[in-house]
């Protein structure tokens, strides 16, 4: 790999967590050539998390959110390209076709594009509202601001995102009622049992949660909406959100000849082709962990960071991080705080081996072959990075029973 220099041209495309980290990491590693950032969104980089808790809830105005104000987009140096979609990656020519029908060209780059939220579709209805970017908060924001106290809002999909936006919706002293079409939430990030030690936490918080629900038809009447279920029961919300998930938009990078599956494939440098490379929610990246090398895909807001540093330092320097990188996720919901370190499959062994769900304070740890893969904990923050050295090595599980560090 050879060093950027001067006379190089760096392109990221996406104005989102990862690709404005990587604009700063590059400039903080001396790199002084020019950088494009094109973004789909007319909105300077800002970050997502806010939206869906500080912001939706009232206590933030969306402004709030962003990553990087007026000086320090001047301070980058950097040209934007906002509210413009890429279209096509020339890999060969290290350029980018643009919606507008324009053409970046340059000497690298790199894609930092993320994902959208997944699209939830109706017969009578079409696709319902979401909540991922800067505009679905500010038109849900103006929907809700009307309504009387206690208006019900349905929110389809109990998973992060679902919880977090019906926990700021209860705060604005709306009645959110949750619809899950899993036996319970979460099971497919965090496993049946975990799920199940989770699954008080709406009660508790007296947010209405509703499990194996089967929508047939959701149809607006000009006031709200009525939710019709498979077994003919009816719901009537005054809006609806669609919290289901997020997808990749990779139809753009088809015929460019990159490895494309479930994201970009990048090398352990994060590489995807020459003088390309993917980073943050779209990059499927080779991950060694303390139990050997992984292919994976991870949508953390701290995996994209570490991204980003990592590939500028290596891009600017040819140097490479040291340390093993542990994912690491949080989530605030119904009065609690979710937190997991580690990439755990959901078909790992749980042990609790502090608190209990009837407290509301736990952590456990998730085991594969007898080794640490993960460490999960509800409002434990600091029992929880007190464990973070249990999977910077190789660790068995009853080596973290003998040593115990959540106690220390």
């Amino acid at each position: 790999m050879t060093r950027l220099g001067p006379a190089d041209h760096v392109i990221v495309v996406g104005a989102g967590l990862a690709g404005w980290r990587f604009v700063e990491s590059l400039r903080r590693e001396g790199y002084a050539g020019a950088i494009t950032l094109v973004g789909d969104e007319p909105h300077a980089p800002y970050d997502r998390p806010p939206l869906s808790k500080q912001v939706l809830s009232g206590k933030w105005e969306v402004h709030k959110a962003t990553l990087a104000s007026s000086d320090e987009l001047a301070a980058a140096e950097t040209t934007l390209r906002l509210g413009v979609r890429a279209t096509r990656l020339d890999v060969p020519a290290t350029s980018i076709q643009l919606a507008d029908g324009s053409l970046v060209s340059g000497t690298h780059v790199v894609l930092a594009t993320g994902t959208r939220a997944r699209a939830l579709h109706f017969s009578s209805s079409g696709e319902l509202p979401s909540l991922r970017n800067h505009d679905d908060v500010v038109r849900l924001g103006g929907v809700l601001a009307p309504l009387e106290p206690e208006s019900v809002i349905a929110v389809i999909g109990g998973g992060f995102v679902g919880a977090e936006a019906a926990t700021s919706l209860k705060t604005r002293g709306l009645r959110p009622i949750v619809l899950e079409a899993a036996p319970r939430p979460l099971i497919g990030a965090l496993g049946e049992e975990v799920a199940t030690w989770l699954e008080r936490l709406a009660g508790d918080a007296n947010v209405e949660l509703r499990t194996d629900q089967r929508i047939r038809d959701v149809t607006p009447d000009g006031a709200g909406f009525e939710i019709v279920f498979e077994d003919g029961s009816r719901l009537y919300a005054r809006t609806v959100l669609a919290a289901v998930g997020s997808a990749l938009d990779l139809a753009w990078l088809e015929d460019s000849g990159l490895t494309l599956n479930d994201g970009v494939v990048v090398d352990g440098d994060l590489q995807a082709a020459e003088h390309v490379a993917a980073i943050g929610d779209v990059a499927r990246f080779r991950w060694t962990s303390a139990l050997g090398e992984e292919l994976v895909r991870i949508e953390h807001w701290q995996v994209a960071i570490d991204h980003a540093a990592h590939l500028a330092r290596f891009w600017a320097t040819g140097e490479r991080p040291s340390e093993l990188m542990v994912p690491y996720f949080w989530s605030d919901q119904y009065g609690k705080k979710i937190q997991l370190l580690g990439h755990p499959h959901p078909s790992d062994d749980v042990m609790l081996v502090s608190g209990t769900p009837e407290e509301g304070k736990w952590l456990a740890l998730y085991a594969r072959a007898g080794l640490v893969t993960g460490v999960v904990a509800l409002s434990q923050p600091r029992a929880l990075m007190l464990s973070k050295g249990l999977l910077e090595t190789r660790t068995t599980l009853e080596d973290a029973l003998g040593l115990e560090p959540w106690f220390s």
